[in-house]
């Protein structure tokens, strides 16, 4: 029974498992190719994959094989040379430079490696800056988001005047100021050390219990072993896990 079993799982195509009929983010053979001087460079090739709302992903795999390409993708930061890339049912492919701006910050947070924190801003006007870029500002929602990752008597701090984990987790508060359903993760821990890096993935435990979908890149076994599925690249090729965790509702 077991060996037929393993037969039969290893005839379904992992892909199959993502049910795109409630996906979240959809890719359809997207290719991305850049030109330069020595020709064309495929950076991500023909890539079909679909993550479930809800859903933590892990995306993995050695610099170059096409993680940033990829990323870039999701969040609306680059277009597709070919294919389709859907969010939130939403083909982002076809709009317009303005709507993807204001697409991006309804539906996406950023929690990026390098922090990117406004040096001569306090950790409070970091994360109302986010807010500020979705056309509203709220210092009691701002306040109220530096409480949730524990910097609420920090708010007043610059960037220079916080630890590196600190200054991760007001980047977390500016990811979830405008409450995106997605959040997109680049190497969220890759700066941090071992307690500040526990930290940060019980605030990503946290939000993912909450119903966020994260999709987090990472280099970290640990990290990695967080998430519900992983997503490998290896020159440009996408391979993915099955799904392990339970689907929700789209938001």
């Amino acid at each position: 029974m077991i060996m037929m079993v393993k037969e039969n799982l290893a005839m379904i195509n992992p892909n199959d498992l993502t049910r795109p009929d409630c996906a979240v983010i959809s890719l359809k053979e997207v290719t991305r190719d850049y030109s330069g001087h020595a020709g064309k460079v495929c950076a991500l090739n023909a890539a079909s994959f679909s993550i479930v709302a809800g859903e933590w992903v892990a995306i993995t795999g050695p610099s170059g094989s096409g993680k940033s390409t990829l990323v870039n993708m999701i969040g609306c930061l680059d277009r597709p040379t070919q294919g389709a890339l859907m969010i939130d049912g939403v083909d982002v492919a076809s709009m317009s430079a303005t709507d993807l701006d204001r697409f991006r910050a309804d539906k996406i947070g950023f929690i990026f490696q390098q922090f990117h924190l406004i040096p001569y801003l306090s950790a409070l006007e970091n994360v109302m800056l986010a807010q500020y870029f979705h056309s509203m500002t709220d210092e009691k929602e701002a306040r109220a988001a530096l409480e949730r990752v524990g910097l609420g008597n920090r708010a007043d701090h610059l960037p220079s005047e916080l630890s590196g984990g600190e200054q991760q987790r007001v980047c977390v508060a500016r990811a979830l100021i405008n409450n995106p359903p997605i959040l997109l993760a680049d190497e969220p821990t890759g700066n941090l050390d071992e307690a500040n890096q526990k930290i940060v993935a019980g605030l990503l435990k946290d939000l993912h219990a909450q119903g966020h979908t994260i999709v987090m890149v990472t280099h970290d076994p640990e990290m990695a072993s967080l998430a519900q599925r992983r997503i490998a690249l290896s020159h440009g090729k996408v391979f993915c896990h099955p799904v392990g965790g339970a689907i929700v509702p789209i938001r």
